[in-house]
């Protein structure tokens, strides 16, 4: 029997993640949190093995407002809802005084030096590829400029998530020919399906299956379709800390027998979530962090299982 595979993926982004509904005066705090927490992460992968993959928005890569500005694209996306223009966004921002929530070198440094952490994209501007308005070829513009400035970095690019899981299956033939070689992609049930309207069904499902078992999540590495770039399915969101314990050990407790699951069966299980998540309750998250990765090293030393980034599991398919 094949060995079961975790695989842990995280959308770092700051602001470029939410500042389309959250007010950033308001979010100093937990943006500070989430500063704090993400060396503290590091460390917890390093030191029980873990690997990851950490989808960075490539605008974090930039040093300051003047190089943000030179890196600002000519084919920048027309959205219809101008709500989720970055540009727009960082313009009215450069002068906050807030620059280390919109840029932040020295961290994709300290990820890209620690042991199988690998820089990942999670495209320039926290592209939106979903929305009206926007086309491929502000897609491949985008993609471009997150290539050149991760290579500044000596990084080469090999994996992508799509910002807020727009997954786009049109625009992954434009991903393969900038060298992108796996995406992750949503669970195949119907809740998850990014294509079809976003209901209140589909909330409430999304929500419930978090706590209460709606089926099996991993899968056989044999299952995915061996094309470039390899869509790898997530298994389960990490859910932010909530207030109330009983909900926070019930979602603990789905991710811990999901993982046991996986190891015994030898199948993938896909774990994601935001860095940001974790300024809620920066305390309470690394505990569950140090959980699951708990969980995962009684797996790996009962049933084999391996740790692996979205790349490296890739090149296993492959």
């Amino acid at each position: 029997m094949k060995n079961g595979t975790l695989v842990i993926s995280l959308d770092f982004e700051l602001i470029w993640g939410i500042f389309d509904h959250a007010d950033i005066l308001n979010k100093k705090q937990y943006f500070d949190n989430t500063l704090n927490v993400i060396p503290e992460i590091i460390e917890c992968f390093d030191k029980n093995e873990v690997r990851a993959t950490w989808a960075t928005v490539g605008m974090l890569f930039n040093d300051n407002w003047e190089e943000w500005v030179a890196n600002s694209p000519n084919n920048k996306p027309t959205y219809q809802n101008e709500k989720l223009d970055a540009y727009a966004y960082g313009a009215m921002h450069r002068k906050s005084g807030l620059d280390r929530f919109f840029f932040a070198p020295n961290l994709i440094k300290e990820i890209q030096q620690a042991k199988g952490q690998e820089v990942g994209t999670h495209t320039y501007s926290h592209y939106y590829c979903l929305e009206s308005g926007q086309n491929e070829e502000q897609f491949a513009s985008d993609i471009d400029i997150a290539i050149k400035l991760a290579s500044k970095f000596n990084i080469n690019l090999k994996s992508l998530v799509f910002p807020r899981n727009q997954f786009n299956e049109s625009y992954l033939a434009c991903c393969a020919q900038k060298g992108l070689s796996s995406v992750r992609s949503n669970p195949n049930v119907w809740y998850w399906n990014t294509m079809a309207p976003q209901t209140i069904a589909t909330k409430v499902f999304r929500t419930a299956d978090a706590y209460f078992p709606l089926g099996t999540k991993s899968y056989g590495a044999d299952s995915l379709i061996k094309n470039i770039p390899l869509c790898q399915p997530s298994s389960r969101f990490l859910r932010p800390q909530h207030t109330i314990e009983l909900i926070n050990s019930l979602r603990l407790n789905r991710i811990k027998n999901e993982i046991i699951q996986a190891a015994q069966k030898g199948e993938v299980y896909h774990l994601w979530w935001h860095p940001h998540n974790f300024g809620i309750d920066p305390e309470g998250a690394i505990k569950t962090l140090k959980a699951i990765i708990e969980v995962y090293t009684y797996c790996k030393d009962n049933f084999g299982m391996e740790s692996k980034t979205m790349q490296e599991l890739q090149l296993d398919v492959s």
